[in-house]
């Protein structure tokens, strides 16, 4: 399979990105088909013409998309001290919100050390950006500096918040629900 590179978008005014042809096919084929093991092959044509659905959009369309349910296929598990949870890694959070609100920012709003040493919290805060207002959401993560499993504590901490933050949003939020049944 050939791939293509879209124009460049903005996440933000600093930080421009580019985003390849074949996996922003593949998150709006799953978001777009009525049920997500369709599937359906565009033209070449039909390819090189798809924009990012977020661009130039009220709130309220965005908010839509990221509610929608989240394919089984990018959704994980962790196992760890006899529990189970399911979640989506931060990279394809990432990616979805490039989806969908390519507009978006992100950012650490502070970091704290447990006065024992032993954890790090980490505030992020999302901002989506409509064409009629623009609105935030903060969330929180924590790790153990203890983990010896891959990445920083820091790193661990950022990840969680940024993917919870994203949750407030509406996006993952059908793994919560799944838990509940």
């Amino acid at each position: 399979m050939k791939l293509k590179l879209l124009t460049t978008i903005s996440l933000s005014t600093r930080h421009p990105v580019k985003l390849k042809q074949s996996s922003l096919l593949l998150l709006k084929q799953w978001y777009s088909s009525s049920s997500f093991g369709e599937t359906e092959r565009l033209s070449e044509s039909q390819s090189n013409d798809i924009p990012t659905s977020g661009i130039s959009r009220p709130l309220s369309e965005i908010l839509k998309e990221l509610n929608k349910k989240v394919p089984d296929s990018l959704v994980r598990q962790r196992h760890q001290d006899g529990f189970s949870a399911k979640y989506i890694p931060w990279h394809i959070v990432n990616r979805i919100m490039n989806l969908h609100a390519p507009e978006w920012s992100g950012e650490v709003r502070n970091i704290t050390y447990s006065t024992d040493g032993k954890s790090i919290s980490v505030v992020y805060r999302v901002t989506l950006y409509g064409t009629d207002a623009e609105i935030y959401r903060e969330s929180t993560g924590t790790a153990s500096t203890d983990d010896k499993g891959y990445g920083d504590p820091v790193q661990k901490a950022e990840a969680m918040a940024f993917r919870r933050a994203c949750a407030r949003f509406g996006l993952g939020l059908n793994l919560y629900h799944e838990d509940m049944s």
